[in-house]
């Protein structure tokens, strides 16, 4: 059988990726998940707990799918950059 994929966006209207879509749908719910739990939080803060909570049940590279969907969830208005943070931080768009 052969692997569902999706096409990511990017909130700058670059080109997305084509990624598998149960990858997609493990990474967008640890980070929704997380900022349910947190309300805001630093994206490397994020791409460490991921890379600890995911480590032993992910294969691929958990800092690049994060960066990936984190942009994806952005570009859908789901999650948001808080302005004038540094580093930055996201929160679940209000």
């Amino acid at each position: 059988m052969k692997e569902e994929k999706i096409t990511t966006l990017h909130p700058k209207n670059k080109n997305g990726v084509r990624i598998s879509k149960l990858k997609y749908e493990v990474i967008k719910e640890f980070i929704l998940t997380t900022l349910q739990q947190q309300d805001e939080i630093q994206y490397k803060d994020l791409n460490t707990l991921a890379n600890e909570s995911l480590k032993n049940s992910f294969d691929g590279s958990i800092s690049w799918y994060i960066v990936t969907v984190k942009l994806d969830l952005e570009a859908r208005n789901i999650i948001e950059r808080i302005p004038n943070t540094s580093p930055h931080k996201i929160r679940l768009k209000r």
